[in-house]
């Protein structure tokens, strides 16, 4: 495809060590050669660096390194050049400026890596992993990305597409002896297929909860009465002070968020107010918000202070805030204040009152006891969402619509099998399943929705 030439900064705005801009399109190595002084670029081998100037007529702006890639072997798949430079902003600045006065212009958000799908270069669904793989913040999220920027969910899904494919092509056959009444398409043999295809679409679905906790985090709301010690948990697990510590009821009026990695995932820890009726007004609202964090959480941490004669309120608090797919850990907090006569019982009475399953801890934040079985319990959460049997996990809620949508085509195909529907509705419902399923790795999609992927980079990918 040919393409006007494109430049922008391709590492970090700001002071550094050194800065790198990017420069891509037809003309991409003879644009940078008029403003290099050093090897003539336009003869330079591709894979090659070379040191020299950049120039603005006479003026010399920076000593650099300029890498010349040509295509089709470059990230784009055209003619790339990366020029490196002492990493001031200005001199930034002044390279761009000189480059856009010699015919380049600058590359809108995520044109870079756009280009690369447009000239086949990736899929669509590598092109957003490459967005995951800049923004992950843990191992988990790393290991995921890279998996699928190898191509691994399009791998899982170009297989069942492409038999898919030659069933659709035999019952578009039929259509053309429609009055001979001929079948070419083995109906049996279709169904096979169709359940191969949803029992893999049920499974990459499932994966999406374990992708999203990876992606995201796995939120963790940390609850209890006021003065329950849930600040001081939360700087026990964090390790630092992060949240105001007093014995004066009602300290947190707000909700504070922290992120904690445990054995590779990102736990987004909520410290909340102080569970109870209260009078302030300020208060009360911090009271309502912590419901709502828990409303959106995976995991509730409810803490129990053990000094407590009556747990009563706790029960109904707990139970008031429950879902099915909540996971609930109450932890007997303060156990170093008291001795263990009125600690050991403490289980039992949650036991008994609470019908849903939970964990049981009985921990000291100050005194750092039995912090990491609590830890290992939010850890066991996670990996219990991955599936043994999937190498594949969908973190991109654009990819679990589609494989919903594929998975709802696939069940109307095999409802027109069972009763024998027209063999024109049959291939309108078949060619819906396999549009579906193009919409992943970009084989089916539209402007609207490549401008909405690729918005979301930044600038210079």
């Amino acid at each position: 495809m040919n393409h006007d030439t494109i430049c922008a900064l391709a590492t970090a705005n700001g002071i550094g060590a050194i800065g790198i801009i990017r420069i891509s399109g037809d003309d991409a190595i003879s644009v940078s050669s008029k403003i290099f002084e050093g090897k003539n670029l336009e003869k330079a081998d591709s894979h090659t660096v070379h040191y020299g100037f950049i120039k603005d007529n006479d003026e010399v702006i920076d000593e650099v390194m300029v890498s010349v890639f040509k295509a089709p072997k470059t990230f784009t798949a055209e003619d790339s050049v990366e020029i490196s430079f002492h990493g001031s902003p200005h001199i930034a600045k002044r390279i761009l400026e000189v480059l856009i006065k010699n015919g380049a212009r600058m590359a809108k958000a995520g044109e870079f890596t756009m280009r690369a799908f447009m000239n086949g270069r990736i899929d669509l669904s590598q092109a957003e992993s490459i967005a995951d793989l800049i923004a992950s913040e843990n191992e988990s999220s790393r290991k995921v990305a890279l998996n699928q920027l190898k191509g691994g969910i399009t791998n899982e899904i170009s297989f069942l597409r492409t038999d898919l494919l030659n069933f659709v092509s035999l019952v578009e056959l039929e259509l053309d002896f429609a009055e001979e009444d001929v079948e070419f398409a083995d109906r049996s043999a279709l169904n096979q297929l169709l359940d191969k295809i949803e029992t893999k679409l049920n499974s990459l679905i499932e994966s999406f909860q374990y992708g999203n906790a990876i992606k995201n985090g796995t939120a963790v709301a940390i609850i209890g009465k006021p003065n329950a010690g849930k600040s001081t948990l939360l700087n026990a697990l964090l390790k630092e002070e992060r949240a105001i510590v007093s014995n004066i009821a009602g300290t947190t009026r707000d909700t504070i968020e922290e992120i904690l990695h445990i054995k590779g995932h990102a736990f987004r820890l909520i410290d909340t107010a102080g569970l109870r009726d209260t009078v302030d007004e300020i208060e009360a609202i911090g009271v309502k918000k912590a419901k709502e964090k828990v409303e959106n959480a995976n995991i509730l941490v409810y803490l129990a202070d053990v000094a407590t004669e009556n747990f009563s309120e706790d029960i109904e608090m707990i139970k008031s805030l429950m879902r099915d797919d909540l996971k609930l850990i109450i932890c007997a907090t303060k156990i170093d204040e008291v001795i263990p006569i009125q600690y050991e019982k403490v289980e039992d009475i949650f036991r008994n009152a609470i019908s849903q399953e939970f964990d049981f801890i009985k921990i000291s934040a100050v005194e750092n006891q039995n912090i990491q079985d609590l830890k290992n319990e939010l850890s066991s959460y996670v990996e219990q969402l991955k599936s043994q049997e999937n190498n594949v996990v969908i973190t991109n809620q654009r990819h679990f619509e589609a494989l919903g949508k594929s998975l709802e085509a696939v069940n109307k195909v095999k409802e027109a099998i069972a009763f024998q529907i027209s063999t024109e509705l049959l291939a309108y419902e078949l060619r819906n399943a396999l549009e579906y399923l193009g919409e992943i790795s970009g084989e089916v999609t539209n402007d609207e929705v490549l401008g909405n992927i690729f918005s979301k980079f930044c600038i210079g990918k």
